[in-house]
């Protein structure tokens, strides 16, 4: 006999599967990739000037990931880079980013802030502790699991 997910896990596993989901397909309809979405949403969240791996922290994207996006999004002059401490790059929008930021992102984030602004702020507020404690719970299992240390979840 196979074990299966206990139905509320089950939900659990939907549901965060029909957030990427929604979220890919808003990309998809905005004619952008998942990655440049994550660079320029954790821009507008941590601010122009951020640095590549505070904005893969931010994403939970690999570095890799973030790295080649951002180069790719640097030549079509969308994001410059300038030094910042030791070898680390700060990414700033450009003129064109900003457009871009302005027609692309901004919308969606205004999509979100919509519909938060219908819930209300304790609901809110219990949901992301309730998530956070989920998710926070499966880490230290996986980590009992598999012997590893991954980190727990802050916001």
């Amino acid at each position: 006999m196979t074990l299966r997910p206990l139905p509320k896990q089950n939900d659990i596993n939907r549901l965060n599967k029909a957030f990427a989901e929604l979220y890919h397909d808003l990309c998809v309809q905005i004619g952008i990739s998942d990655s440049v979405f994550d660079i320029f949403y954790a821009i507008a969240a941590l601010g122009d000037g951020c640095c590549q791996r505070d904005i893969c922290d931010y994403a939970f994207t690999s570095k890799q990931t973030i790295h080649s996006a951002i180069h790719k999004l640097e030549k079509e002059d969308l994001l410059c880079l300038k030094h910042g401490k030791g070898r680390e790059m700060l990414i700033f929008l450009t003129p064109a980013g900003e457009q871009f930021m302005k027609e692309k992102i901004t919308p969606i984030i205004c999509m979100e802030n919509a519909v938060l602004s219908q819930i209300p702020p304790e609901e809110i507020d219990q949901l992301i502790q309730l998530t956070e404690k989920c998710l926070n719970c499966l880490r230290d299992q996986s980590n009992q699991m598999f012997g590893t240390t991954q980190k727990k979840f802050s916001p």
